[in-house]
């Protein structure tokens, strides 16, 4: 479930974002963290404002990939304590209240489309929640993640559960309790990262060559193997296969099923819709 209804997000080109900017490309949704001045901390208001341009993006039959990426010097900082403990400063954003609570780390899950972060800066705290919940993490080569929570008297909770469904436990476990730091390289290896790019330029082609192979295959397709991927962690493993044989029915009825055969047999490229 998304925190905002369909109707909500239609006139998401009138609204005023204060801390993020939200720009189409074709299918992709670029969703780009704006708030230099506080390394991109999180606040009540960003939160809103990533709630909103994803549940626009989840309902936008048209966007069919969602790219993450950020300005400054540090990629995100995580949660912005003091804006939580309710003082935040005065922004200009539009972007009403949703009709669910924001919860970063579920938000991901629902969206069902490709989600990629091309990360250029460090990542700290919170920050994991948005890269832990992306499809893809392309990081460049420099770029360092930390969990320095432990080390303010505090704990990564739901870091610790988005890494899990990533990560091995005793890793996960052993980042959260030293508050370490993982070099891109690190985090590649444990899965968190899966791209490295050496320097910008190879981080823009590799951002861009992957967003191609991404579009070069069905939106539709996609989009229901990831509502799958999704629903299965409420579905008892005895009754999984047959929720799974019932979904690959559903794919095989969309029109991008049907021209995905078709192409095939007439041996040129399909031409997608997402319908």
């Amino acid at each position: 479930m998304m925190n905002y209804t369909q109707a909500q997000t239609e006139n998401l080109k009138e609204q005023t974002f204060a801390y993020i900017q939200v720009k189409e490309e074709g299918h992709l949704l670029i969703i780009r963290l704006n708030r230099p001045q506080a390394k991109n901390a999180m606040s009540p208001t960003m939160m809103r404002e990533y709630g909103y341009a994803m549940s626009y993006a989840h309902y936008a039959p048209h966007i069919w990939a969602v790219v993450f990426e950020a300005e400054g010097d540090v990629w995100c900082a995580g949660a912005d304590l003091k804006a939580m403990r309710g003082q935040e400063e005065a922004n200009n954003s539009t972007i009403p209240m949703p009709t669910t609570p924001i919860v970063i780390g579920n938000l991901f899950e629902h969206i069902h489309k490709p989600v990629i972060a091309k990360v250029h800066a460090p990542v700290y705290a919170g920050g994991f929640l948005l890269i832990g919940g992306c499809t893809h993490v392309i990081a460049l080569e420099s770029t360092i993640f930390a969990l320095p929570e432990v080390k303010r008297g505090i704990y990564p909770f739901q870091v610790m559960e988005s890494l899990l469904k990533i990560m091995p436990p005793r890793q996960v476990i052993d980042l959260c309790i030293r508050g370490a730091s993982l070099t891109a390289t690190e985090a590649h290896r444990l899965g968190l990262v899966t791209q490295i790019a050496k320097d910008e330029k190879e981080l823009y082609t590799l951002t861009e060559k992957l967003i191609q192979e991404i579009f070069a295959n069905s939106p539709s397709a996609i989009r229901l193997g990831l509502k799958a991927f999704d629903e299965m962690r409420n579905i008892a493993d005895k009754d999984r296969h047959a929720y799974l044989a019932q979904m690959l029915q559903q794919t095989i009825m969309t029109a991008d099923a049907q021209e995905g055969l078709k192409a095939f047999a007439e041996k040129r490229q399909p031409v997608w819709t997402g319908l």
